[in-house]
């Protein structure tokens, strides 16, 4: 009986983990995309229709004061009561890309609305440092700051006659004020701390996302809006950065969990310095190389269960890299992975022609599900978050891969 008993349930999980795996990759089940070898599945106007979705999502989930609805859970027309500063900024900082990469009125218009929204839960201290206070919080996280910043430097970087200079002096003002606080909100060593209390003031150990937001903001600030004196702290910081986020954190678990989360920052931030022109900056584009083959090699990215497009953010800077020094193999490796990765990704799109099986049975109409993406192939949360990190991603691609 016992025997019979254990059959049953192995040949019962047999059967699950096959209809899952099948659920992912039943298409490549004779390819090895971390080893480069694949047949391509998307296409650039996959992915045109895909941020054309996502950006409707976005601007759909954005509220008449500027901010976002959080999450959203499409199958039962339901929000829930969570929220996220972090995110709320990087919800910003995501139509400001999405505005650089494609320049319209209606996203314009969604970006000013979200910066009126930070603009108004900013405090400024008497030395002209510029932080958020979050609605219902009494303190602030730095990558709260961080984005903020972000989301600023990519909306200035597009020329548009659409803002005028009254505007745009105002938009620079608040971007050095946000700017002055990062970089007095570093610690002793190079990081930065984690928190800041009501009047401002810094505290609490460094994490490895508000390093990584830091540092690419900084960066950013010094390569495209001419904040060069910025330069001596930005590469003391990305080397700081290094060794505590990297090597002492791999040296102390391979697959460490404060890597994965400096993971896609470092990975733009080194991308930017390598390609910045700046006297021997060689070495980041290095560790963009390294730290992909981590990403696809150790943490196994594309075996994951919930939704990983934030590894796509830095595997396409290192595909790009290896196409500027001519590295034949990681070219073929990071582009198989980057295919593989974004097709599994893009059937966890509500309204997509590519969605899954558990998407499909479910058709909507709903304006509000229609272009979010899942955490999870067969959850039916979606999260601004997981939706503004995916188009980032799709953005890259066409621009680097499917160009």
């Amino acid at each position: 009986m016992k025997s019979w008993l254990f059959s049953a349930v192995f040949v019962t999980i047999m059967i699950a983990s096959t209809v899952f795996f099948l659920s992912f990759y039943s298409y490549r089940l004779f390819e090895w995309p971390a080893r480069g070898h694949c047949s391509i599945q998307l296409t650039r106007a996959d992915l045109d229709h895909s941020l054309e979705l996502g950006t409707k999502f976005l601007i759909n989930h954005q509220k008449t004061d500027g901010h976002f609805t959080y999450e959203y859970d499409w199958v039962n027309e339901v929000y829930t009561q969570l929220d996220s500063p972090v995110r709320q900024a990087g919800a910003m900082w995501g139509l400001a890309l999405i505005y650089q990469d494609q320049p319209s009125l209606e996203i314009q218009a969604a970006v000013e609305k979200a910066m009126g929204f930070f603009d108004r839960h900013s405090e400024i201290t008497t030395d002209g440092r510029r932080y958020v206070i979050y609605p219902g919080n009494t303190f602030g996280r730095t990558g709260t700051v961080a984005l903020c910043t972000l989301a600023y430097i990519e909306y200035l970087r597009v020329p548009s006659s659409n803002i005028n200079v009254e505007r745009r002096q105002r938009y620079r003002q608040h971007l050095g004020e946000y700017l002055k606080f990062l970089i007095n909100a570093q610690t002793q060593e190079g990081l930065w701390h984690r928190y800041y209390d009501a009047d401002g003031l810094p505290f609490g150990v460094s994490s490895p996302h508000y390093d990584g937001e830091s540092l690419l903001a900084l960066v950013k600030a010094a390569k495209y809006m001419g904040y060069q004196e910025f330069r001596p702290v930005i590469v003391k910081a990305a080397d700081v950065g290094y060794n505590h986020n990297i090597q002492e954190a791999l040296r102390f678990d391979p697959d460490s969990r404060i890597t994965k989360g400096y993971y896609q920052w470092s990975s733009m931030a080194f991308f930017e310095l390598a390609t910045a022109g700046w006297a021997d900056m060689e070495k980041y584009g290095d560790y963009v190389i390294r730290l992909a083959d981590w990403m696809i090699d150790t943490h196994k990215t594309l075996w994951r269960r919930r939704n990983t497009a934030y590894a796509y953010e830095g595997i396409i800077h290192a595909y790009q890299l290896s196409v500027l020094g001519g590295y034949d193999q990681y070219i073929k490796k990071f582009a198989c992975v980057i295919d593989t990765g974004l097709t599994k990704l893009t059937s966890w799109q509500v309204g997509s022609p590519a969605a899954n099986w558990f998407i499909r049975r479910r058709p909507t109409q709903n304006p509000y599900a229609i272009g979010g993406i899942q955490n999870h192939a067969f959850e039916s949360l979606l999260r601004i978050d997981v939706t503004q990190h995916q188009m980032h991603a799709v953005i890259l691609a066409r621009r680097y891969v499917y160009n």
